[in-house]
């Protein structure tokens, strides 16, 4: 095991054994009981969360119920082959690709060094680096080379979660490439509040509530947005 996972495995099961009412521990340890092999995954989830707390961009990471919540979706459509736009540290990516079979694909969009280093090691050591293919460009690149290379209406899943200016492009492109029947889930459609009656002046929110609209009146999905997090939607191609 990596010297960094170890401490982070130290902490995390400290965190887990005296602490399990704690946000970063309670979603997963009442799974892991009577599972020796699942609760070492799962554990992998927590320790990936620890670790990115200490990012100071740790607020752009979903929260723990979210991450569970699409991981038992996936599980519920039998995915096998996702895509999220902006993977960040890797906590979702690996919560993803653990929720899925061994022939599992997570297409990981992600365009900063630092976060693409610090998710390794977690995938590597839960044993789910063969899942997860990385794609260190611009998630616009990633889905139209998806497209091109013939993969549209072929994916399961796709999770949202990037620059919010682009929102709307990046669902096109999902809608392309999901299949019928196939889950877009879109982060932040909430905002904080801000997407009602938004400022004239916050391009981030009237960009999210322009697309919330959109999507309300789009015959091409079936819709539901979700108070979890920070707002998530689902769209389900019809």
């Amino acid at each position: 095991m990596a010297a960094d996972i170890k401490m982070f495995f130290c902490v995390g099961l400290a965190v887990g054994l005296t602490a399990k009412c704690h946000r970063t521990a309670q979603p997963h340890a009442v799974y892991c009981q009577d599972n020796k092999m699942i609760y070492c995954s799962l554990n992998y989830l927590m320790f990936a969360f620890q670790r990115t707390l200490q990012d100071q961009w740790s607020r752009m990471m979903v929260s723990t119920d979210q991450a569970q919540f699409m991981a038992n979706l996936i599980r519920l459509i039998n995915a096998t082959k996702a895509i999220e736009v902006g993977m960040y540290t890797g906590y979702n990516a690996l919560s993803m690709a653990l929720a899925m079979p061994e022939n599992g694909r997570v297409v990981a969009c992600e365009i900063e060094d630092s976060y693409i280093n610090i998710s390794k090691p977690f995938f590597k050591e839960a044993g789910v680096e063969n899942k997860i293919d990385i794609q260190h460009q611009t998630a616009m690149k990633t889905l139209n080379e998806l497209i091109a290379a013939g993969e549209a209406g072929t994916y399961d899943f796709v999770f949202i979660d990037a620059d919010k200016g682009n929102y709307d492009n990046y669902y096109e492109k999902s809608l392309e490439l999901i299949r019928k029947g196939g889950v877009i889930a879109i982060d932040n459609v909430l905002w904080s509040g801000k997407v009602v009656n938004p400022a004239p002046d916050d391009q981030t929110s009237q960009s999210l509530d322009a697309l919330n609209k959109k999507l309300h009146k789009d015959q091409r999905i079936d819709l539901s947005m979700l108070t979890v997090g920070d707002g998530l939607t689902l769209a389900i191609k019809r």
